[in-house]
Order: C-alpha cells, then sequence, then structure tokens
C-alpha cells in the first residue's frame, strides 16, 4: 500500500514476507454447471509463494480510479507490482509521470511510448523528451474483493 509521507508525496510499503496459508482444493472448480464435490484436497497453499516471485522486491498498491476496469483493475483493488521485472510493450505497470504514480498499460509503437488506459473515458498518455518518466514496476496479479 502507498504511504504518505509528511510532504504529502507516496512511499512504498514493504511486503511482509510472513506464511499465509490457505487450503487448497486438488483439482478445478466449475463456474458453469455443478461437478461433483471432491473428497480430498491438495494441501496448503502458500499464497506468498503463488504471487510472489521476487519478494525483496514486491510491493502491494491500492488503486484508486476507473482508467483501468477493461483489464479487470477497479478502484479499491490491490495491485502486486514487482519491481525487479522490467516493462515491455503491453505490461500493466506501475509508473511515474511527472511527480505522480500511475497505473496503465505500456505500449511501445513506431518509437514512440505510451501510457494507455483501459477505459474508452480515458485517452493515452504519449512519453516525450520533455516527460518525466520512470516504469517503477510491473504488475504481476490483482487482487479484487468480489463482495
Amino acid at each position: 500500500m502507498m504511504k504518505r509521507q509528511k510532504n504529502g508525496k507516496n512511499a512504498s510499503a514493504s511486503l511482509n514476507t510472513g506464511a499465509c496459508r490457505v487450503l487448497q482444493a486438488q483439482g478445478t472448480v466449475s463456474a458453469g454447471f455443478p461437478s461433483p464435490a471432491e473428497d480430498y484436497t491438495e494441501g496448503p497453499l502458500d499464497l506468498n509463494a503463488y504471487l510472489i516471485r521476487h519478494p525483496a522486491a514486491t510491493f502491494f498498491v491500492r488503486v484508486q480510479g476507473d482508467s483501468m476496469i477493461k483489464a479487470g483493475i477497479h478502484s479499491g483493488d490491490l495491485l502486486i507490482v514487482d519491481r525487479s521485472l522490467e516493462a515491455s510493450h503491453n505490461n500493466i505497470i506501475l509508473a511515474v509521470l511527472n511527480g505522480e504514480f500511475t497505473v496503465k498499460r505500456l505500449i511501445k509503437s513506431k518509437g514512440r511510448l505510451f501510457l494507455a488506459p483501459e477505459n474508452p473515458e480515458y485517452s493515452s498518455l504519449e512519453i516525450t523528451e520533455e516527460s518525466h518518466f520512470e516504469a517503477w514496476g510491473v504488475v504481476t496479479a490483482v487482487i479484487h474483493e468480489v463482495l
């Protein structure tokens, strides 16, 4: 989660690497017609191991806004961001643009660089030589509550 410093700027919060184990069912779950229940489980699922590839370089940030809704990212969602990954074309990234954090899709096209929203109500932002831009990290997962 991003924390506010005294000067009003955002700062990253570090990852708590304590094990969070959840019982994992073996097999898959039908999202269509119900399937017969399984009588056994596969064992514990460590969500840290499942969702976080590089613990020392991974951070959580909470989303505010609706510019990425077509990518399944909604206001209030928690993003897992890996700073050790190099941002490449079509990645969803956490960027710093002109001193502000933003989450957008990175688009490289014909030698030009854009931060593209996933909501038709917003326009892409072209990164120019005058822009103060940093690809801060690559979004690797979204935690979205359904209730």
